[in-house]
């Protein structure tokens, strides 16, 4: 008796496999809505909040602290100078702003990967910042340089992520002060999609430039964007020496800065969502307009990373009502000054890739594709508040990011759409199943996802009783089995190797 499937199970299992690996050709870098925003706040509501941050940058300003450079550049720009307290006249930040591009390009080492960031365009970038990662065999634990490179590879091998992004989790075995060269290596070895470089030191900042201009060429680095990186404000209203010391590098060398207030509204704002649009445009003016100060026309993006919280624990909450309304409201004051806008992601405060998990991540990444937003960062994997990347999880939010996909490219109106053949040929009482409008279009006709399970239950039962996550930890372990990753030019690895080489040499190892 043979083994071999029948003819007819196989070619259903081989059309799955295929669609479950996505576009063959993955040229699709990013994503271009073909859709509306959709808008819920209002000209006259956005013009009140505007106001309102007037008030608050020139009444209140904000702190930049340990920073004496900083704090020189806005006193010769004409800005109210106290100590570590700036203020700034009416209109100055939005004056300094108009010289940032509306839309930029980020090149990836391969030219086929470069994304648009700003206009109608999304790109999606991984889970960023986690120390912990979890998966259903070995459970919740801290990260390391393996999962790390993991999640880099998941990512390449997505045809729903456009990005490699950064901290996809912190490898915690590798010392504080000498695990970005790692991490930066990582996402220039293992994928050829854009990524971004390390802030969390000034020292970190030129050590992943000096890795960009070893892959991409000194000159070219200099004319064009390569890297994009995380600036967050300490909210309430200041920015501290090691997001302004980043910030100053990327600037000077002509890399983007995603500027982006980090707020727990109820904690770290006021518990409107009017007033903590307020103080996040406050926020983010003051970083991109520095930006422009240190090299105008330098690459930037007006950023917002706003939660509620439970005002009965404290607790960050996500897929909130409210987290749609702030999302939504910063996305048209970003709009409004001609600046690519960074929001939105999977976001869960769920412990593990369940329901709740489920429900919070379709809400805020459906409000982050119908607001507007040009990058998304924690697109997949995001899991218990941030503090954890699961390796089901992401695949599962990869799943949902293709249904973005179909969502942005709208309802196509043509010929072939409207099937008039396809009426005619059925006429009344028939089914349109053996059609040959049909028989055309089938393969690409829905979304089939990857991760859910449409089969009867009887059949169900059958496959093993599996639910979504568990679906889910068979597909990662499939995807990273089945890994091949991008060449890499031999002299520049090399280089790259060397240049780590020495200067992991020239320091000891740290943990801070």
């Amino acid at each position: 008796m043979s083994d071999a499937a029948p003819s007819g199970r196989r070619g259903r299992s081989a059309r799955r496999e295929r669609r479950q690996a996505g576009p063959a050709s993955l040229a699709i870098p990013y994503i271009s809505r073909n859709i509306p925003n959709f808008d819920i706040l209002s000209d006259e509501g956005a013009e009140r909040i505007e106001a309102n941050t007037d008030r608050i940058l020139a009444e209140i300003g904000l702190e930049f602290r340990d920073d004496p450079e900083v704090i020189g550049i806005w006193k010769e720009a004409g800005a109210e100078v106290d100590g570590e307290r700036v203020r700034f006249p009416k209109g100055m930040l939005q004056e300094l702003v108009k010289t940032a591009p509306s839309q930029f390009t980020q090149h990836a080492r391969n030219p086929a990967r470069n994304v648009e960031i700003g206009g109608n365009n999304l790109v999606f970038a991984p889970v960023y910042g986690p120390p912990f990662v979890t998966d259903l065999d070995k459970g919740r634990r801290y990260g390391t340089i393996e999962d790390f490179r993991n999640f880099v590879k998941l990512a390449y091998m997505s045809p729903w992520m456009h990005h490699s992004g950064g901290t996809v989790c912190e490898p915690v075995d590798l010392p504080v002060n000498k695990r970005h060269f790692d991490m930066v290596y990582s996402h220039i070895k293992y994928s050829d999609k854009p990524f971004m470089g390390s802030v969390t030191a000034p020292e970190r900042a030129e050590d992943s430039v000096k890795m960009a201009q070893i892959t991409f060429g000194e000159e070219f680095v200099d004319q064009n964007c390569v890297m994009i990186q995380l600036i967050n404000a300490n909210s309430p209203l200041v920015y501290d020496a090691t997001m302004l010391g980043a910030l100053k590098v990327y600037a000077r060398h002509n890399q983007a800065c995603i500027v982006s207030p980090f707020i727990l509204a109820g904690a770290m704002s006021p518990v409107t969502v009017a007033g903590t649009l307020s103080q996040v445009l406050a926020e983010a003016l003051a970083g991109c307009a520095l930006t422009q100060l240190i090299r105008p026309g330098a690459p930037v993006v007006f950023g917002a990373f706003v939660s509620s919280i439970s005002m009965q624990s404290g607790a960050p909450t996500f897929g909130s009502p409210e987290g749609s309304l702030l999302l939504n409201g910063a996305a048209k004051l970003a709009r409004r000054l001609n600046l690519p806008f960074r929001s939105g992601g999977s976001f869960t405060a769920s412990k593990t890739p369940d329901a709740q998990s489920a429900q919070e991540s379709a809400q805020t990444i459906l409000a982050t594709l119908q607001s507007g937003v040009n990058f998304c960062l924690h697109a997949a994997g995001w899991l218990e508040g941030g503090l954890c990347s699961s390796y089901e999880k992401f695949v599962m939010d990869a799943d949902q990011l293709g249904m973005m996909h179909v969502l942005a490219k709208g309802i196509e109106i043509s010929d072939e759409t409207l099937a008039m053949d396809a009426l005619q040929e059925v006429g009344p009482g028939g089914h349109f199943l053996g059609a040959a409008h049909t028989q055309r279009n089938f393969e690409s006709a829905f979304f089939r996802s990857s991760i859910a399970d449409n089969n009867s239950y009887e059949q169900w039962l059958a496959d093993g009783q599996l639910n979504a996550a568990q679906r889910a930890n068979a597909r990662w372990k499939e995807q990273l089995a089945g890994y091949t990753g991008p060449e890499l030019d031999p002299a520049i690895d090399e280089a790259l190797i060397a240049f780590m080489t020495e200067r992991k040499a020239s320091f000891p190892d740290s943990n801070v």
